[in-house]
């Protein structure tokens, strides 16, 4: 109680406190003496440090949000032969199928090595893309029946925007 520690150095703060580190709890939170900007960015220099994103994901994310489009309606996966079909046994190399759904949309695609080609149920024109970056992959179009192909299949996750008219249909992203 007289402020000493057992070597005989002083521990009072000033405060009454007994700390000698220089550091007052009483208003250590005030707005005038405590800076978020610096602390929100000391956290996110730890982060960085202790638990980084891996670069695979944050390509992933930026790749994502650069392809997002604000006015689009979302077509949902409603049929994934992956998960969805009954294995045929003996069957080697069989083709994906997928359904997506939107509204009045229906958009069946087959998925094999060799590419994609699916068709837009009712049938009709459009112009799709194959995303599968930042960038839009290949450029396709839907005939009058609204069937459409690709030769070539993307590596890694892909999505398809349709434009229909004045309508624009992404579909879900998934791996080929």
């Amino acid at each position: 109680m007289n402020g000493m520690d057992d070597n005989g150095h002083g521990n009072d703060d000033g405060h009454g406190n007994g700390n000698d580190d220089g550091i007052s709890v009483e208003g250590a939170f005030d707005d005038e003496e405590f800076d978020l900007g610096s602390l929100e960015e000391e956290l996110r220099q730890a982060a960085a440090i202790l638990d980084p994103v891996p670069a695979e994901l944050r390509r992933s994310a930026v790749e994502a949000y650069a392809l997002h489009d604000l006015d689009a309606r979302i077509a949902e996966l409603t049929f994934d032969s992956l998960t969805d079909a009954i294995p045929v046994r003996g069957a080697g190399d069989v083709a994906r199928m997928l359904t997506f759904h939107t509204g009045d949309l229906t958009v069946d695609v087959e998925v094999t090595e060799d590419g994609l080609m699916g068709q837009l149920l009712p049938p009709q024109s459009a112009s799709i893309e194959v995303l599968h970056g930042p960038r839009a992959g290949a450029a396709l179009t839907a005939d009058a029946m609204g069937r459409f192909a690709c030769d070539t299949l993307p590596g890694g996750p892909f999505a398809l925007r349709l434009r229909t008219g004045a309508e624009v249909v992404v579909t879900e992203w998934l791996r080929a």
